[in-house]
Order: structure tokens, then sequence, then C-alpha cells
């Protein structure tokens, strides 16, 4: 009877461990990405998000075999709730992420979009590879020009509390900066363009892949701030 208990409980632990191999690979793909180990395409493309819903799936049905033979009494109860919940977190996770990705706005955001501002230096950086298409506040309504001049050391604070660092001088023109994603290291870079009555803002990727509106995210934070808007 001893030696079936230990069995059961160890499939139970087989189970469980089937059930978080999708989030630990995926925060692997993530760290692989970040640290240089491989490309963004092999690391978010193929690994995140090819193989890391496979695992999902795999890891669905087992969280499910595994309440199953916990209401048998095949397997502990306290386990197979875990692992269940751990099994809807990872597969709402991967959905969200998903519905994010179709429907984000462009990866390149322009407060105006008749006189788009250019990265100057920074372009030099960003290579051919980058996005080509610009959306306004249509796509990313929280992407507003701040209707007045604004200080230069008010539009490199902006950039520096949204999380880029600046790139070249501050001039009464402009402000540059780059900013560095978390998990997969993605850069986006921005200008804040400084004119009497308007300052305008662009944030775009480095690279054509999709971010999941990391671009507007982050020229609605520079916007909210250069505005004063808590």
């Amino acid at each position: 009877m001893a030696g079936s208990r230990i069995g059961r409980s160890g499939g139970g632990q087989r189970l469980a461990a089937v059930v978080f191999l999708a989030p630990v690979f995926a925060l692997i793909a993530a760290a692989g990405t970040r640290f240089g180990l491989w490309s963004y395409e092999v690391g978010h493309d193929l690994l995140a998000m090819r193989v890391g819903p496979a695992l999902a799936a795999f890891g669905a049905a087992a969280a499910l075999a595994l309440v199953i033979a916990a209401l048998r009494r095949r397997a502990p109860l306290w386990l197979a709730l875990v692992a269940l919940a751990a099994s809807v977190a990872t597969v709402g996770g991967y959905a969200w992420q998903i519905s994010r990705v179709m429907d984000a706005p462009p990866d390149d955001i322009s407060t105006d979009l008749t006189e788009i501002p250019g990265f100057g230096s920074l372009d030099a950086r960003r290579g051919a590879g980058a996005t080509t298409r610009t959306g306004g506040a249509e796509a990313c309504p929280g992407a507003v020009p701040a209707m007045t001049q604004v200080a230069p050391q008010t539009a490199a604070w902006a950039l520096q509390e949204s999380g880029f660092s600046l790139q070249g001088g501050v001039t009464v023109a402009r402000a540059a900066g780059t900013h560095r994603g978390f998990w997969f290291g993605t850069v986006h870079d921005a200008v804040i363009r400084i004119r009497p009555g308007r300052t305008d803002i662009r944030v775009a990727a480095r690279d054509d892949r999709p971010h999941a509106g990391e671009a507007c995210r982050l020229a609605t934070e520079i916007s909210r701030r250069l505005r004063g808007v808590e």
C-alpha cells in the first residue's frame, strides 16, 4: 500500500511538472533573447510563440488528468488545484499575448503625421530593417502632442522617466533616447521635437517585428509626462 501511494504521488508530480514546462520554457526563451544567446525570431517567434503554446496544450491535458486522478483519490487534491491554476494562467497568458499582437497598433507612432519627426543620428543605428509604417492618434489615442514649447530639461526628463536612455545631446529643438525591453530585449527609439507652441513625439521599434503595441505604450507614457497628466 505504501509503495502504491508513493508511485501515485510520483505520477502526480510528473503530471504537475508537465504543466509548468510552458511557463518555464517561455522564461528561458525570453532570457536567452534578452542576453543575446539567440535572435528575437528564434526566442520569441519560434520558442515562445510556437513551441510554448504546444507545451501549454500538453500542460492543460496534464492538469486535467491530474484533477481526474485527484477526484479518484489517486493524487493529492492540493497539487491538482495548483496545476489547474497554473495551466489556466498559462493558456490565458498566451491567448492574451496573441490577441495583443494581432490587435496592436503599428510599431512606429508619431504625434504628427503631416511632418513626421526624424530620428537624426539614430537612423544609422536603426538600419534598413526598421518599420516604415507610421501610425498616429487614430491608432494610438494616448499619443498626442504637448501643445506648448516644453523646456529641453522637461523633454529629457520625460524620456528618462519613461525608461529611455538619452542619446546625443539635448538641444532646445529636440531630445532623443533608446529603450530596451525587459523580457526580449527589443529596442525602441524615441525623438521629441520641440517647436514654438507644440512638442511632438515619435517612437518606433528598430525592427519590423510585431511588439504588441509597445511603441504606442511608450509614446503614451512620454506624452503623458510632457503634458503633465497624472
